[in-house]
Order: structure tokens, then C-alpha cells, then sequence
């Protein structure tokens, strides 16, 4: 009689299991009672030595991070690292490059690490669609959204990312700004990106405003650096532009420096609004105005999941948490 047989037989996953003979909390009383019969039915002992070895392969959580300059990743993975050792299970964090196939990674880590579950942020859904399946554990995507990929094994949390960028946009339109640029990621690897994307373009064409993107649209890494750059790139398409959304804080912080040295003002020549809610944006001058996602709510209820998927077999969930503006200092009524 192992594990496994009597994961088997109580109906449980092999994760509940070794959670009640480990006598470790988070696990129900139905469950705790209905396999503890089992135990004794077959009067089975835990094989100490056995348990010794595979402690370190089999408590774990993984989290993969694309995006190592990600300051709400940072503030996210922070939380939810707390969260999942207070449950008493090993946390294993690993960043990628926001160009990487995270899941391969994943499947690198479930073949030498064999985690219990795995946590993704800044993911590729297109990745997911082709290689997701030979991922067996419990998956939770973090600031995006699984519905509509099919996966028994994959929920999500996140933002509504298109609507998010709607109002903002729309916002910008309230206080009398047409000729709005847009600093976004490269679309293609991004999911976010896109769906933030179509939130402007809906946002343009819902409200009869000419939007071009070659003109309005520049493509970067979220990164202070790469929102410099950016920036810069667009101030010399758009020499008439008058406000800047941001799809990251970070690529805001660098747009508002690239303003600064072209001697331009934010907000009294150019308006910045970013995306995120981030920390830095109350210390910065002046204070950034962006929208905020709720990331406290993101990083618990992403653990909630997928630690009730791995202990409770729960059937997939997908969750969107709210988001509200911020108004600081960076924009103005044109």
C-alpha cells in the first residue's frame, strides 16, 4: 500500500494525502476523516526515510515570473511567497525574460523539481494553447485570464486588462485630450498587452477619435529603461501629442524622464497616466496618476486557488479582481 493507493481509493489527490498523514493544516475535515479510514483500514505507516527524501521535491510551489524589472510582479510574488509559507509548503521563484517560453521552463521544473503546483505571471496564452498539456499539476495563471483555454488543471486571477485601458483612455478624453500616444508591450508575447491594446482601440473607436497605430503606438519591455526609450521614440512622431497612457508604471516613470529632458512639463505640455498602482508612482514628481490594480486580492486569491486545487481536487475557477484609478499629479484638463 503506498501514497498513491490510497489517493486512489479515498478519492483524494496524492497532495491531501501526503498533507493529512504529514498532519499539516489546510486540509478539510471531510477529507482528513475519509482518509484517515482508509490509513487504518490497511493499517499503513508513513515510511519516514521515504518521506525524508522526497520532502524537498514534493512540498513545493512553484512561480514563474516573466518580467525580472516587473515592480507589481515583485509586490505580488513578495505576498503570495508569505502566503504559501504560512500554509507550510517550500516556495521555489524563478524569473524569466519576457521573451522566453515559460512554459517550457515549466515543464523543465515539474520533471526535476516535481512540484505541487505552479503559479504563472506574465504569461503567453499562444505557449499555453500548444505545450499547456503536458503540464499535470495544478496551474493558476496571475494576472491573466485561462477561460476559454480548457485546461481541468489551469485557473486564473486577474485584472479585466481591456477595460482597465478603456477607461483610461476614456479618461483622457474627459479632461479634452485627442492626440494621446500609447506605450504598450510587443503584443505578440504579451497577453496583457493585447488585451490593453484592444481597450484603447475600442476606447478610440467608441468615441468617434481618429487613432493611427504607427503613429501612436510604441512597443517596449515594461521597464523604466525601455518606457524611456520608447517615450522618446514617440515625442518625435508625435511632436503635437499632448498625453501618454502606459500600459506599466515602470514604463511611465521612464516616460515622464524622457519628457523632462526633451524640457518638456508633465502634466502642463504632456499628461501621463500608467497602469498598475504601484508603490513608486506616490514618490515620484509629480505624483503618477494610473490605474490601480488590486494586487493584494490578486496574490492571495491566487494561492486560495491553486492550494485548493492541489488539496480539494477543485474544478478550475476564473476570477477577475477590480481595478480603480488613482488620480495623482500627471495629468491635467487640456
Amino acid at each position: 500500500m503506498t501514497i498513491k493507493d490510497i489517493a486512489r481509493e479515498s478519492g483524494y489527490s496524492v497532495g491531501t494525502v501526503s498533507r493529512v498523514l504529514n498532519h499539516s493544516p489546510g486540509v478539510s475535515e471531510k477529507a482528513r476523516e475519509t482518509i484517515m479510514e482508509v490509513v487504518e483500514k490497511y493499517h499503513f505507516h508513513l515510511n519516514s526515510n521515504a518521506k525524508h527524501l522526497k520532502k524537498q521535491s514534493r512540498d513545493g510551489i512553484a512561480i514563474i515570473i516573466k518580467g525580472a524589472q516587473n515592480m507589481l510582479f515583485a509586490a505580488i510574488v513578495e505576498q503570495m511567497q508569505g502566503l504559501i509559507r504560512r500554509k507550510d509548503y517550500a516556495c521555489m521563484v524563478y524569473y524569466l525574460d519576457e521573451d522566453d517560453d515559460e512554459l517550457e521552463q515549466a515543464n523543465k521544473i515539474c520533471t526535476e523539481r516535481r512540484p505541487l503546483g505552479i503559479l504563472f505571471l506574465g504569461s503567453n496564452l499562444e505557449y499555453f494553447r500548444q505545450r499547456f498539456s503536458y503540464v499535470t499539476v495544478p496551474c493558476v495563471l496571475v494576472t491573466n485570464s485561462a477561460e476559454g483555454l480548457g485546461f481541468d488543471n489551469l485557473s486564473s486571477v486577474g485584472t479585466d486588462d481591456e477595460e482597465a485601458a478603456k477607461f483610461a483612455i476614456e479618461y483622457l478624453f474627459s479632461l479634452g485630450h485627442t492626440n494621446i500616444g500609447i506605450l504598450g508591450g510587443k503584443m505578440p508575447m504579451s497577453q496583457a498587452s493585447f488585451s490593453r491594446y484592444e481597450g484603447c482601440r475600442r476606447a478610440f473607436a467608441e468615441n468617434g477619435v481618429m487613432y493611427e497605430p504607427a503613429y501612436q503606438y510604441e512597443a517596449a519591455h515594461f521597464s523604466i529603461s525601455e518606457g524611456y526609450y520608447a517615450m522618446g521614440r514617440l515625442l518625435d512622431k508625435m511632436p503635437d501629442i499632448t498625453a501618454v497612457f502606459a500600459m506599466s508604471d515602470v514604463m511611465a516613470v521612464g516616460a515622464i524622464r524622457a519628457i523632462q529632458d526633451r524640457g518638456l512639463r508633465v502634466p502642463e505640455d504632456i499628461s501621463v497616466i500608467g497602469f498598475d498602482g504601484i508603490d513608486i508612482g506616490n514618490y515620484m514628481v509629480p505624483r503618477l496618476t494610473t490605474i490601480r490594480q488590486h494586487r493584494e486580492g490578486i496574490a492571495s486569491r491566487s494561492v486560495e486557488i491553486l492550494l485548493q486545487c492541489i488539496e480539494d481536487d477543485m474544478a478550475p475557477v476564473y476570477e477577475v479582481e477590480p481595478f480603480h484609478l488613482i488620480s495623482g499629479e500627471s495629468v491635467r484638463a487640456r
